[in-house]
């Protein structure tokens, strides 16, 4: 896998609820990603009530957060259920199938399909809301700031 796809990989699994599988999983996170070690740092110290408080006070409470890229390509508009939809489409084309509660367009799932494909076409169309995440994370003092800046590093630039 190669060093990007690790790194895709390794943020989907720390942008996931922190849930007791996530923390089993730190060290090995913290190994092979070591642009998320100011994360998975973070995590490993923080009591998990206080960690699982955080991430849904984070992305569940607060929509300047959202997880889900149609909404920052979309907002709350109609055109979402239809750019979230593409998002499926493009897992299927490519032999994938989402399994999970969340929908296509959830970060983690987008991550995870490209680390497993190779595919960052669907990071770097959406790279403008990606940018727009990592300040709002940034601005608001999060250490899940410092994945988004790591996913951040590995796409091309926002044309201006």
């Amino acid at each position: 896998m190669p060093s990007d796809a690790v790194l895709h990989q390794a943020a989907a699994l720390c942008l996931t609820y922190p849930d007791g599988d996530f923390r089993a999983r730190l060290p090995l996170l913290r190994e092979a990603a070591p642009q998320l070690r100011e994360f998975t740092d973070h995590a490993a110290l923080t009591p998990a009530r206080e960690l699982e408080a955080h991430y849904v006070q984070v992305f569940d409470r607060d929509h300047r957060h959202s997880l889900h890229l149609s909404r920052w390509q979309d907002g709350a508009t109609r055109r979402r259920g239809m750019t979230s939809a593409r998002f499926g489409d493009v897992y299927r084309a490519a032999g994938m199938e989402l399994t999970g509660e969340q929908p296509p367009d959830f970060l983690p799932a987008v991550l995870e399909f490209a680390a497993r494909t190779g595919d960052t076409d669907l990071l770097t169309e959406h790279r403008a809301g990606l940018e727009r995440l990592r300040t709002a994370l940034n601005d608001y003092g999060t250490p899940y700031a410092s994945v988004l800046n790591a996913v951040c590093a590995t796409l091309p630039r926002v044309r201006r």
